[in-house]
């Protein structure tokens, strides 16, 4: 009988993972609008022992440098800092800023870097830096998103995400949300806001930082359940909806695989994100699989499952895709792809 797989360690998708990031460096986005308190929220992670050996880019899309005490020279494309860090300044293409700094680490040119932090522009979209790291197959061989990070303004910002719609998908496509300032904002007010963001994400993870101070794992690690914390349904204002879809019995791959290749063909553009757990059949461990607008993320199949709850779960980040009509189509290719009796 022919092996299919190498190893006891290999399963339909390559070899299983402890972690879904395997081996690759980890990264964390932080994303927010304009004068939201990143760059204060990454120099005091910078400060702690957790910071230590991060490389930081900052994503910049205009034409003049970031003037911040971050940075001790915003003229040089890369900046040496203090705890074992660099920092790299891009105003161009972040997949040659991520390429320059593995060339530079294995030249010896740069310290040794254990992580990477990415800080947007305030008015980027996270979209495009989520789609990076699916279309270059050498940076995803080499980084994994590990979070998504909205920073939201204590002080400005209901009116923010009032008027700017950037504000908005940064928060809806967020990870976990930290709202910032909020030691120069009243207690009603930081509850006012986290009720906001709590309806544009119910499923992120919210903290408040106290002048960019944070527990410094928050910015590099998601708790073991938040992963697998895919708990609400949201309509927003811009069109777009986030659900959840679960299964209980093992899903057949191919039928998976195909129901959201179709989906991706006639509405790529409009899915935001999708991300999930899924039990596979024939898989002994869980399999992580993700995607962005047109993009597929390569499943990762883990080692272990985390915990006793063995039901896929899917999230949905879509721009006017009905809940509905995703279920009716696994449905269907699921039963077409049921070979006849």
């Amino acid at each position: 009988m022919l092996d299919l797989f190498p190893s006891r360690a290999a399963g339909p998708f390559g070899r299983r993972l402890r972690r879904e990031r395997g081996a690759r460096i980890p990264v964390t986005v932080v994303t927010g609008f304009l004068g939201a308190g990143k760059t204060t929220l990454i120099r005091r992670f910078l400060q702690t022992p957790e910071g230590a050996g991060t490389a930081i880019i900052v994503n910049e899309f205009g034409a003049v440098g970031i003037d911040d005490a971050l940075l001790r020279d915003s003229a040089e494309e890369t900046v040496l800092l203090g705890n074992g860090c660099v920092c790299c300044i891009t105003r161009t293409d972040l997949q040659v800023a991520l390429r320059k700094l593995v060339f530079d680490r294995e030249r010896g040119t740069v310290p040794p870097f254990a992580r990477v932090v990415i800080e947007t522009s305030g008015l980027a979209d996270p979209a495009p830096i989520l789609q990076t790291f699916s279309t270059d197959r050498a940076l995803g061989g080499e980084f994994h998103i590990d979070v998504v990070l909205a920073v939201a303004d204590a002080v400005n910002g209901e009116t923010e995400l009032d008027s700017a719609a950037e504000a908005r998908k940064q928060i809806i496509l967020a990870d976990r949300i930290v709202i910032s300032k909020s030691d120069l904002a009243t207690l009603a007010t930081i509850e006012s806001l986290t009720r906001r963001v709590k309806a544009l994400n119910p499923r992120a993870a919210i903290d408040i930082a106290v002048a960019g101070a944070l527990d410094p794992n928050r910015m590099i690690e998601p708790a073991a359940g938040e992963r697998g914390a895919f708990i609400a349904e949201a309509e927003h204002a811009d069109g777009i909806a986030s659900f959840v879809i679960t299964q209980q019995q093992p899903i057949s791959w191919p039928a998976f695989s195909r129901a959201m290749e179709t989906l991706i063909a006639l509405r790529g553009a409009d899915l935001l994100r999708v991300k999930g757990i899924l039990n596979v059949e024939d898989c002994h461990g869980p399999v992580v699989v993700q995607y962005v607008q047109h993009l597929a993320h390569p499943p990762v199949e883990l080692e272990n499952w985390l915990d006793a709850d063995r039901n896929s779960r899917i999230v949905f980040i879509t721009r006017g895709i009905a809940e509905r009509d995703v279920k009716a189509l696994f449905a269907a290719v699921a039963t077409l792809a049921k070979p006849a009796k």
